[in-house]
């Protein structure tokens, strides 16, 4: 498994980084050749599916994920959500956490642990800097676009 970690201040209020964070299809248009689906209805809270499909037509995969704690940030306090991976190819979890920071601005931070099957462990070095490098740029992404 890959862990990596990632950190951002946001010049957003905690509650609208968080809603830029959790409105899961956006993750499709942040994410390369990803297509984000619910698979259950609103609103999001635990127990919500959701299925990302990555690739390129027959090289493409599943990644479904649940939604284990969804804590919105209410009066001051930090916003948690956990998602476990539960897919044939696509292992692990990923949790993000906002709070209020400096100046009024959102900070976040973003945790994963990733594992793909069949891939040898001598790779994870090179799934957690391809992790952080792809995800890091999603989540700029969403956190930039309303």
């Amino acid at each position: 498994m890959a862990t990596f970690q990632l950190r951002r201040t946001a010049p957003l209020s905690p509650d609208e980084a968080w809603r830029r964070l959790t409105t899961w299809p956006r993750h499709g248009e942040a994410v390369p050749l990803t297509r984000m689906t619910v698979t259950t209805p609103p609103p999001t809270g635990e127990g919500t599916r959701i299925v990302a499909r990555t690739g390129l037509g027959p090289l493409s995969f599943d990644d479904p994920m649940d939604v284990t704690v969804w804590r919105p940030p209410a009066d001051g306090s930090p916003g948690f959500c956990r998602l476990e991976k539960r897919g044939r190819v696509v292992t692990g979890w990923a949790e993000i956490e906002v709070r209020p920071g400096p100046g009024g601005r959102a900070r976040v931070v973003w945790r994963e642990e990733i594992g793909v099957r069949f891939l040898p462990s001598v790779f994870e070095t090179v799934l957690a800097r391809a992790g952080r490098r792809v995800f890091g740029r999603a989540v700029n992404r969403l956190l930039r676009r309303a």
